[in-house]
């Protein structure tokens, strides 16, 4: 019965995708932003610090640039994939299902093209995925997913190998 073709409240679906580029002090706040809302078509946010100044770094100021894509979240994920040549790494994956994964450069995306006012910059995909019923984690009366219902690691790693993304143990380097 726990078999996702037999049971659809089993089977595995792409709940978010993150996109993070972290500019730190250097100001690159406004390309960042045009770089995520060209790729994703959505509003980018900027993430501003905290109280806590341990990096030298002052109480709300613009630190990155962010964007949450639910909807076509599979589609995105697919271009995003095809910069880092369709292979994620076992260290991708955390012990929830979630996997995370670098974009050294935007330019490597299908269908984005470099322009020379934003220079290069590399951002962060985190992926988060879910199963119907997850949804009670976030009611005003909160309570636990099961641990039979939560998605492990290996779960999320043929979720992602049926999407047809090959997962590697090292990547090797080109140079």
């Amino acid at each position: 019965m726990n078999d996702p073709k037999t049971n659809p409240m089993r089977k595995i679906r792409i709940e978010k995708i993150v996109l993070n580029i972290g500019c730190g002090k250097d100001g690159n706040i406004e390309n960042a932003k045009k770089i995520l809302e060209s790729l994703t078509g959505r509003k980018a946010v900027v993430t501003k610090t905290h109280k806590r100044t341990t990096f030298g770094v002052g109480r709300r100021r613009p630190i990155g640039v962010m964007v949450t894509v639910r909807k076509n979240a599979k589609e995105l994920l697919m271009r995003l994939v095809e910069a880092v040549d369709k292979k994620l790494l076992v260290k991708n994956f955390d012990q929830f299902g979630n996997f995370s994964f670098g974009v050294e450069e935007y330019i490597s995306v299908p269908g984005m093209n470099y322009d020379p006012k934003i220079g290069i910059l590399g951002f962060d995909v985190c992926v988060t995925l879910e199963r119907p019923g997850f949804s009670i984690k976030r009611k005003s009366l909160s309570k636990k997913v099961g641990k039979k219902h939560r998605i492990s690691r290996e779960e999320a790693m043929d979720f992602v190998r049926s999407l047809g993304i090959d997962i590697v143990e090292k990547r090797e380097k080109e140079y």
